[in-house]
Parts: structure tokens; C-alpha cells; sequence
């Protein structure tokens, strides 16, 4: 399974980011996807998950209500929009995914994650 991340990039407070991960190596459709950021000095968190299907997401609460996780199944791509950006949302994200087939996409754990993308920085200044 491959997973590969883009988008990132430097943008300033409150702008809009989204980044894309597309995978390939399995059917995509099967499975739950991930997003995780890791700061600086900091362990990697968790950010957002969604459901194999695309109607399950859930989030972390430092970004509910700002990202937006989606997934389009027939592209093999997930995606993360991330809107009012913050100086603390400044980290390098990754796309992750796990071996539980037509899973919820409730894990919140890394090192329940199977699969990773090389990740991409994204910077956000004040």
C-alpha cells in the first residue's frame, strides 16, 4: 500500500489550506483513512478520520468545526480542507490508514495505523 500526501505549503493565519493523499495498492474503498499532524518537538496526533464509505467522520477537537476530511473513492483519493489556519496547526500531516477493512474510522491511535504517506509540511504564519 502506497499513500502519498500533497498540498502543503506556507500560508498565514486564516487562510485555507487542502491537502490530498492518493493511495494506491488496495481497493480504497474498503478502507477507513486517516489524517495525523506532528509538530515540531511534539508526538504525532491525531486529526481526522473517515469511514471507508465517506459517511463517518470524526475529528479532533483543536480542529472540529475548522478541517474538513472527505474522500473520493472513484480517485482513490482522500482529502483534508483546512480553513481558519493557525499558528498551531503549523506541523507536518500525514495520510495513514489501517488493515481493518469497512472499518469506522473511530481509531485515534498511531500505532494503529498500517500504512503511512512520507507526509507534507504545512506552515502557517501569524
Amino acid at each position: 500500500v502506497q499513500l502519498q500526501a500533497s498540498g502543503g505549503g506556507l500560508v498565514q493565519a486564516g487562510d485555507s489550506l487542502t491537502l490530498s493523499c492518493a493511495a494506491s495498492g488496495r481497493t480504497f474503498s474498503n478502507y477507513a483513512m486517516y489524517w495525523f499532524r506532528q509538530a515540531p518537538g511534539k508526538e504525532r496526533e491525531f486529526v481526522a478520520a473517515i469511514n471507508w464509505g465517506g459517511g463517518s467522520t470524526n475529528y479532533a477537537d483543536s480542529v472540529k468545526g475548522r478541517f474538513t476530511i472527505s474522500r473520493d473513492n472513484a480517485k482513490n483519493t482522500v482529502y483534508l480542507q483546512m480553513n481558519s489556519l493557525k499558528p498551531e496547526d503549523t506541523a507536518v500531516y500525514y495520510c495513514a490508514g489501517d488493515s481493518t477493512m469497512y472499518g469506522f474510522g473511530t481509531k485515534r491511535s498511531s500505532w494503529a495505523m498500517d500504512y503511512w504517506g512520507k507526509g507534507t509540511l504545512v506552515t502557517v504564519s501569524s
